[in-house]
C-alpha cells in the first residue's frame, strides 16, 4: 500500500495512537528519575523481561538499537542490579540477559503509574464509551497480531 492510499481516517488514528502512547508514557517516566534510568533502559528492561532471558542480539532487534548501544544499556542497568547476564546451558558464547527482582518492582512501579493515570482520564469517560474503547482497541490489536 502505498502512501497516497492512506486515508485521512488511517493518519488521524495513527496519530491519536502515538499521541495517546506518549501521554501514558510521560506519567511512567517520572518514576525513572527517582532511579537514573532513562527511558531507552527502561525500554530494554521491559523487552527482557517480557520475553525471558533474551540475547544481546535479541534485545537488540527488538529495541531497533544497534547491538554496541544495547550493550551499553545493559551494562548500564546490569550496573545497578536491575538485570544480569548469564551464560546459555547449552552454548556458552552465548549470553542472555535476565530482569532481576529490583528490575521486575520498577517495572511495576512504573506500570502502576500509567495505569493509575489512565484511570484518572477514564474515570471522566462514561461506562459506555470506555466500552467502545475496549472494543475498538481489541479489535486493532488482534488485527496487529494477525499481520
Amino acid at each position: 500500500m502505498s502512501l497516497n492510499v492512506v486515508s485521512d481516517d488511517v493518519e488521524k488514528i495513527e496519530m491519536l495512537l502515538r499521541g495517546v502512547s506518549s501521554e501514558v508514557r510521560k506519567q511512567g517516566r517520572a518514576v525513572l528519575g527517582d532511579f537514573d534510568m532513562t527511558p531507552a533502559q527502561f525500554d530494554a528492561l521491559i523487552w527482557a523481561n517480557e520475553y525471558r532471558d533474551l540475547t544481546i542480539g535479541e534485545l537488540s532487534a527488538r529495541l531497533g538499537l544497534a547491538y554496541s548501544t544495547t550493550t551499553d544499556l545493559v551494562d548500564r542497568i546490569e550496573r545497578r542490579a536491575f538485570v544480569e547476564r548469564i551464560r546459555d546451558e547449552q552454548d556458552k558464547r552465548v549470553v542472555r540477559v535476565r530482569v532481576l527482582a529490583k528490575g521486575a518492582l520498577l517495572i511495576e512501579r512504573v506500570l502502576d503509574e500509567r495505569r493509575l493515570y489512565l484511570a484518572s482520564v477514564l474515570s471522566r469517560v462514561s461506562k459506555e464509551d470506555q466500552v467502545l474503547i475496549l472494543d475498538a482497541l481489541t479489535i486493532l490489536h488482534t488485527r496487529l497480531c494477525d499481520l
